[in-house]
């Protein structure tokens, strides 16, 4: 399999390099949506940062998409995917914070997710066609601000956008076979919150990305996450919201593992 990260070398620049499994890095150069080749150079883990494997033009979120969360949710299976839109600016990386908000700091929520990475420019794709689209897969988190979702706004879009609240990584894996087949949790302070399998999703990724190419054009690097199992914070009794000094870790089979640490706004 192959895993693409993108670092941060320690002269500042920023470059995409393919992870060797052993904890170093070969940089690689070309395009790698398309066209790329290994350098041969090689880079040890400790001396590099991790940044999101992406830095996303867009980023599509789809709620209620697992049959057991919607159930928790105490809400009907949709018969549609449910599209929401997370802004950029809320896309961190391995090992970055997740920052609680100095005016919605008490029921933050964490929510692991299978995010798709859009490879190739799509538009009205069929679902038939629509992985042909696809670059690759990686962990998230759709961190979430339950008080401003649930109860104080009309929509989503402050409580999913932010800062923080889109931690991506630790790489893309561009070989999965099967995306709608993978062993998916969250981990929180070691105890784990949420074990499924994206074959609970009530649409496929292949459904997902064809749909939304009927409505808007996705661009490579475009960040699709395609919805959070049962498990979640607020359905729990009682609820389980983040706290500074949190670890989350979101693990998905084939891919590896995202964790970032919670801390207050300073």
């Amino acid at each position: 399999m192959a895993k693409i990260a993108r670092l941060q070398l320690s002269d500042g620049s920023v470059r995409y390099a393919r992870y060797r499994g052993d904890g170093t890095f070969e940089l690689i150069e070309g395009d790698v949506f398309d066209e790329w080749l290994p350098t041969g150079q090689v880079v040890s883990g400790d001396q590099v940062r991790l940044l999101a494997p992406v830095s996303p033009p867009n980023i599509i979120a789809i709620g209620l998409n697992y049959r057991r969360h919607a159930q928790e949710s105490g809400m009907a299976l949709p018969e549609r995917p449910v599209i929401f839109l997370k802004a950029t600016t809320a896309v961190c990386g391995p090992e970055d914070s997740i920052v609680l908000p100095k005016i919605a700091p008490n029921e933050v929520d964490y929510e692991c997710e299978l995010a798709i990475i859009i490879g190739k420019k799509a538009r009205h794709v069929s679902e038939e066609e629509a992985l042909d689209y696809v670059w690759g897969y990686t962990c998230s988190n759709d961190v979430s601000a339950r008080d401003c979702q649930l109860r104080l706004d009309a929509q989503w879009a402050r409580a999913k956008s932010f800062d923080t609240f889109a931690p991506l990584g630790p790489w893309v894996e561009t070989e999965i076979k099967d995306p709608d087949n993978l062993a998916i949790r969250t981990i929180l302070n070691g105890q784990v919150m949420q074990d499924s399998n994206t074959n609970d999703m009530i649409f496929s990724c292949r459904e997902l990305v064809s749909f939304i190419s009927q409505c808007m054009t996705l661009l490579p690097g475009t960040v699709i996450m395609t919805g959070t199992p049962s498990g979640v914070g607020f359905a729990r009794k009682p609820p389980v919201f983040l706290r500074p000094g949190d670890v989350v870790e979101i693990e998905i089979e084939g891919i590896g593992t995202l964790r970032n640490q919670v801390v207050a706004e300073a």
